[in-house]
């Protein structure tokens, strides 16, 4: 191995799987061989056993559903307020200077601070998990793509002023084209987050979704449960990275290129 020497697809592949079955291993020798106890750590057998009788007799396809939407949905409000205020800090320097502070400010605010709140502002339904993820989100993604719009060649921007462009123009024909494959790197890596926001979420005043399935497991004392949770949500958080990252790359190809 040297410093930045690419590997091919197949070796990422490789690497990857090898990573998985050397975790697995080391679980199997921890719970097998009775190094932990199985009140504390479920073997992966037990895990899957105990995920198969979620799957089979507990519902837990609908679980998944509801925080699948819940996550969809709340991402997909800040994505629609978030990117446009955040083209707007990046391409006019007083409105970020207006927001900046602000955004600054609240991204640093943990979401699961607002829970109480939003409790009591929202009641315990649906659409206080959305504005759990909505909060989680929006300030990241504003301030996120601010700076990428904001960091467009100056050049570039000139030479449009020069051929007689716009300043509507310099927006929709050199900042959005120039930084459009960046903000869908940070939209990719927000929704990965977003998945954080709303675990918490479900944790607290929910009848329903994969935290729910987590807290009454726990009340039981049952880890294989938990385990296969956190499992169903990396597993649906690795698929959606792969999806987002496909249609980016699709989308803009010349990014790769």
């Amino acid at each position: 191995m040297r410093p930045l020497d690419p590997v091919t697809s197949k070796q990422r592949a490789v690497y990857g799987f090898a990573f998985f079955v050397l975790f697995v291993a080391l679980w199997a020798w921890a719970t097998f061989g009775g190094h932990v106890s199985k009140t504390f750590l479920a073997n992966p057998l037990t895990m899957l056993q105990e995920g198969w009788e979620l799957l089979t007799k507990h519902g837990f396809l609908f679980d998944i559903g509801m925080t699948i939407w819940r996550v969809v949905g709340g991402f997909v409000l800040a994505a629609i307020i978030a990117v446009p205020l955040g083209v707007l800090m990046g391409a006019y320097k007083p409105i970020e200077a207006f927001l900046e502070p602000f955004v600054s400010f609240a991204r640093y605010l943990p979401a699961s601070a607002f829970i109480p709140l939003l409790i009591l502002w929202a009641g315990i339904g649906e659409l206080q998990k959305l504005l759990v993820i909505f909060i989680g989100s929006v300030f990241q993604i504003i301030l996120m793509i601010a700076v990428s719009v904001g960091s467009t060649r100056r050049d570039l921007v000139e030479a449009a002023y020069t051929l007689g462009a716009s300043d509507r123009g310099i927006i929709g024909r050199v900042l959005l084209p120039s930084s459009a494959p960046d903000i869908a790197e940070i939209l990719r890596l927000v929704l990965g987050w977003a998945w954080t926001y709303v675990i918490v979420a479900e944790l607290i005043g929910s009848s329903s979704g994969i935290g729910h399935m987590i807290t009454d497991s726990q009340a039981l004392l049952n880890t294989g449960q938990i385990i296969f949770g956190i499992i169903v949500i990396g597993l649906i958080g690795l698929v959606s990275d792969f999806l987002f990252k496909a249609f980016n790359a699709w989308l803009f190809p010349w990014k790769l290129a």
